[in-house]
């Protein structure tokens, strides 16, 4: 029997593209196809299938086939794509572990869920000489695909072509573009060119695409840039300039995959969409927020690439800090891409430098009572340079220096070989006023948590059962395993590349925001830099440095120790 799922618009219907982008990937499809469509009873036979809004606003469970077919519908009725377009994708650096494991599988789950346009061909480039079946060999365990698929499989891999070629050699980027003329089917072609390259190439990637392939027909061209966008305001400087020299900013998609994040995506719709939170969103009523990034193991041989960026680059300055800006930004004048990167801008120009005092380094130690790789440091892994003083976690504190947060501090925490799991974003309340049960109350605090187990709850106090009148801490507590039980929320990429062929940047990073970001962080990077303080050792398997804990307690966080959010999923 298939999985139902629910699916959901959001708020009004003036989201054009955007809205487009986000539908189709509301509910994670599962593999496998779920059959015909499923009736759900006598309303079901009666209802119109044409309206997602109807759906929503009826809460009817929907098989995998249902949700498909209403999303096609929308797209490919909308303005989001045309049938009759030649679409081209095209993987730079296909050869890549990027590639491999997340590039491939997204387009192959968005072909096989019927997402894309009829006329899409996917062309891998890099150096390596590959043909498509070693790209098939290396990508397609990461496809998740069930035995009911390999027709479609067959077809999908039909429409996937691998060019090889040097990533600064001229007659290589003439040789593609041979390549993709051949594809072209009808008037007009799109191209939307991935990079998933290292940044050193950058610059020579996309002049010769530029110059060589390019649509020459009426349709459009995009780029989607991966993360590192540079190493500090200057460089990032650098490569915005350059990119926006070749290409416009409407064609430009500097990809934040936190940004996919379905619970990443629900701030916005919690603030916005709840009268409930907006009286109470401001300085006068949170004490402080803290966004959290952990992750329960070390570099593990991956070290290299960690040290030329270390944590704060690599975490904070980028997922975080998106993560503050859904959080503290102003209410949009809409849902368009440009009106809600405007408030993120504003909330960034807001923020002053990053203060020295502000900031606690750390570096994971092995841990004498662990087990396996929780027994070795990071200046263990062989990778890593000897005496190496690069941080694996990091805590600092913002303020947003405006009417709203003035004075309230955002509490920035990532780190390597934690304790846990867990991204997430707590605002955490002040005291209640004219305490009359003799401090026995701990502060309310609303918590969204973005992984693992996406959950939105609600920490509050209520009376303890039984005999006696006393408080004890709880939860209202919306925990997505529960509410919408069978749903697979779709991965970030899933929804970052749909948005990319509907053309909606709401969840991209413009080049002004990003040097905002740059220019918080680059000061304190640099004197890191010059000074190479030593980060204090944390033990692998712990909450990190104490001293992380003390600098938050100092501006005002409240740590009580005494209560642990249960899954209630796995009750």
């Amino acid at each position: 029997m298939p999985e139902k799922r629910t699916m959901g618009m959001g708020p009004g219907r003036r989201w054009g593209r955007s809205s487009i982008a986000r539908s189709c990937t509301r509910a994670r499809l599962d593999n496998g196809d779920g059959g015909g469509p499923r009736q759900q009873g006598p309303q079901a036979a009666s209802r119109p299938a044409s309206s997602a809004d109807s759906v929503m606003a009826e809460q009817v469970a929907l098989s995998r086939t249902q949700v498909c077919g209403i999303l096609r519908e929308e797209l490919f009725q909308g303005d989001a794509f045309h049938q009759s377009d030649t679409h081209i994708f095209i993987i730079m650096g296909a050869s890549g572990d990027l590639a491999k494991k997340k590039i491939y599988p997204t387009i192959w789950w968005l072909f096989r869920d019927g997402l894309l346009p009829e006329n899409t061909f996917i062309v891998g480039y890099a150096r390596s000489r590959l043909t498509v079946a070693d790209i098939r060999k290396q990508s397609e365990p990461f496809f998740k695909a069930t035995p009911e698929e390999k027709l479609k499989l067959e077809d999908f891999f039909a429409r996937n072509s691998y060019v090889s070629g040097q990533y600064d050699d001229a007659a290589s980027y003439q040789r593609l573009s041979s390549h993709m003329n051949a594809l072209h089917q009808g008037s007009q072609a799109n191209r939307l060119f991935y990079l998933a390259l290292p940044p050193t190439v950058y610059e020579a990637v996309t002049k010769n695409i530029h110059e060589f392939c390019m649509s020459q027909t009426r349709g459009w061209n995009r780029i989607i840039v991966e993360k590192p966008f540079g190493r500090d305001l200057q460089s990032s400087d650098r490569l915005s300039n350059h990119i926006s020299s070749l290409f416009r900013e409407d064609q430009i998609y500097r990809i934040d995959h936190y940004l996919g994040k379905e619970m990443v995506q629900n701030l916005m719709v919690l603030r916005f969409a709840n009268r409930i939170f907006g009286p109470i969103w401001n300085r006068d009523n949170i004490a402080c927020v803290i966004l959290t990034f952990k992750e329960p193991f070390g570099t593990e041989g991956r070290g290299g690439y960690f040290d030329e960026f270390g944590i704060i680059r690599d975490v904070m300055q980028n997922h975080l800090l998106q993560m503050l800006c859904l959080v503290a930004m102003e209410k949009p004048a809409s849902t368009n891409s440009d009106d809600v990167r405007d408030e993120k801008v504003k909330v960034l120009k807001c923020i002053s430098e990053v203060q020295a005092g502000n900031v606690v380094l750390g570096q994971y130690v092995g841990n004498p009572d662990g087990e396996g790789e929780a027994t070795k440091g990071y200046l263990d892994d062989p990778t890593v340079p000897r005496g190496s003083t690069t941080a694996t976690f990091a805590a600092v504190v913002l303020y947003v220096e405006n009417e709203r947060w003035d004075g309230v501090p955002f509490i920035l925490r990532c780190g390597k070989a934690l304790n846990e799991r867990k991204a997430e974003v707590r605002l955490q309340f002040h005291d209640v006023a004219g305490d009359i049960f003799h401090q026995q109350c701990k502060r309310n605090e609303l918590v969204i948590r973005v992984q693992p187990n996406e959950a939105v709850y609600t920490k509050m106090m209520t009376k303890k059962p039984g005999m006696f009148f006393n408080p004890e801490e709880s939860e209202l507590d919306l925990t997505y395993g529960n509410r919408y039980k069978n749903v697979k929320l779709p991965d970030a990429y899933e929804r970052l590349i749909l948005d990319v062929f509907c053309g909606s940047q709401m969840h991209f990073v413009r080049s002004d925001e990003l040097r905002e970001a740059w220019r918080i962080f680059t000061p304190l990077l640099h004197q890191i830099e010059l000074e190479k303080p030593q980060p204090i050792p944390y033990l692998y398997g712990s909450r990190g440095p104490t001293e992380a804990d003390e600098l938050m307690k100092k501006v005002g966080f409240q740590y009580e120790g005494t209560y642990k959010w249960v899954n209630p999923h796995k009750l």
